[in-house]
């Protein structure tokens, strides 16, 4: 049974972590709270290597926190910062707005499946090599797409872009589940959430300053210098942390027979879908927001993005209460139902609301609802990725990909659903984030089960 309470990786018996080579190295990585709530990484020193001091522990772990946040934040960067250049490539490249779309829904279906193929192959051979893969791949494909001639070929590269940009995301959370465990794990992610939420705010700003002094192919430049820088970053200072011992050895079929056991536990599959049922509520804002604030409730284009600034702030803030204050003092479980609780009664809020019910209602009250929507995100996002990765020793990479397919398909299937009734009404919105909210309410309660103590931590039996 997983730690409830300390990092796995305090254990004294925990392996030593290996570089890339698969040689031990010096000291071994563990997790610990700083003052500051910012896990640091302390060292347990291997026999005859002196001790490293306190002040370079928190520095590896400040340093481990920013270059996975990074990682995690570069793809929202790649489908963000390009927002605002779409109606300028559609003029370049001389295509249909329908088809320059597809450049956008090519890269998020890259995201999505890469990481079926990323995840598996970090258990196989580590987590640095197929990393480090994936972001060649991907300053490579960035770099293609700044000089692509036609949509056609933005699209396949796009495409391609995502499929590398997914190693970030999946072995991230790998490397969190090979250091940490419990509250610390949660911890953790509610830290990157600080770190890789603020990239969608900022990302379509930087887009449109970059678009004042170049054309939209200085955007895929800009995109390839960040991809390389990070691409450096991983290479120095991010060492393998899943030891060769505890690698699986089978090909396809063992992966397929991990996931296969991974989906046949009712609990791990609980979390997963519970976890992507919310974030395809938070999709469905993100699709539908800028309709139905700029079109419906007549707020400018200045409005619209404060109002997005200050939600995707509320989404930090909270996590950040849940990481700091909530985790170690209140069960995983109760602060994950709280944040699904209140996403819901905001949801049926919103819905009430758009509806007619109480009226005409203008701007303010549907723009506190999605801020509380939105907010509630914060508690529920990090504690379902850490519930199900608590579960998943052995797998950490083949998890983390369902985790993230999961979230990017029942994201994608909903977003298209926010338009269904037309331009003139947010009903579908609300009505979409309803279900969503309310059916992961449901999933936790009948899967999780999160009154049965004594069988949220047990790890499902995997082969291979």
């Amino acid at each position: 049974m997983p730690d409830s309470g300390a990092s796995r990786a305090q254990r004294t018996d925990e392996h030593i972590p290996t570089n890339d080579t698969g040689a031990a190295l010096g000291a071994q990585a563990t997790a610990t709270p700083t003052a500051a709530g910012v896990p640091a990484i302390s060292l347990t020193t291997a026999p005859g290597v002196p001790a490293a001091s306190t002040t370079g522990a928190r520095r590896a772990g400040l340093l481990v926190t920013l270059v996975l946040g990074g990682l995690t934040a570069l793809p929202p960067l790649s489908m963000d910062m390009y927002l605002p250049a779409l109606p300028e490539v559609t003029d370049a490249l001389h295509a249909p707005a329908a088809t320059v779309q597809l450049t956008l829904t090519a890269c998020l279906t890259g995201m999505a499946l890469g990481q079926l193929v990323v995840g598996p192959m970090s258990d196989r051979w580590g987590r640095r090599t197929p990393l480090l893969l994936g972001m060649v791949v991907y300053v490579l494909a960035t770099a293609i797409c700044a000089v692509a001639p036609t949509a056609e070929l933005l699209i396949g590269f796009r495409l391609l872009q995502g499929l590398a940009g997914a190693a970030g995301i999946v072995i991230s959370r790998a490397v969190v589940r090979d250091l940490y465990d419990g509250d610390e794990m949660a911890r953790f992610f509610s830290t990157l959430m600080l770190i890789s939420g603020v990239a969608p705010v900022v990302a379509p700003v930087i887009g449109g300053q970059v678009l004042q002094f170049t054309d939209w192919r200085g955007i895929f430049v800009v995109l390839t210098l960040v991809g390389v820088l990070l691409t450096l970053v991983v290479w120095k200072w991010l060492h393998e942390t899943l030891p060769a011992e505890q690698r699986h050895t089978g090909g396809v079929g063992d992966a397929l027979r991990t996931m296969r056991g991974l989906l046949a536990d009712r609990v791990f599959t609980g979390y997963m879908i519970a976890g992507s049922l919310a974030f395809a509520a938070l999709f469905a804002y993100v699709s539908a927001s800028p309709f139905v604030v700029q079109e419906i409730y007549g707020a400018s284009p200045q409005t619209f993005s404060l109002l997005f600034g200050i939600n995707s702030i509320g989404l930090i803030a909270v996590g950040q209460i849940n990481g700091k204050l909530l985790v170690g003092r209140v069960s995983l479980d109760k602060a994950l139902g709280l944040g699904l609780a209140v996403i819901s009664v905001a949801a049926l809020a919103l819905l009430l609301m758009t509806s007619g019910v109480f009226g005409e209602v203008g701007l303010v009250p549907v723009a506190v609802g999605l801020f509380v929507l939105m907010s509630a995100m914060g508690l529920a996002m990090p504690n379902t990725n850490t519930q199900a990765l608590m579960r998943t020793r052995h797998a950490a990479g083949s998890a983390s990909a369902l985790l993230g397919t999961s979230q990017f398909l029942i994201g994608a299937i909903a977003s298209p659903l926010v338009g269904i009734a037309g331009e003139r009404t947010a009903v579908p919105m609300a009505v979409v984030q309803v279900v969503c909210a309310l059916s992961a309410v449901v999933c936790f309660l009948l899967l999780c089960r999160p009154w049965r103590r004594a069988g949220t931590g047990r790890e499902p039996h995997l082969k291979g």
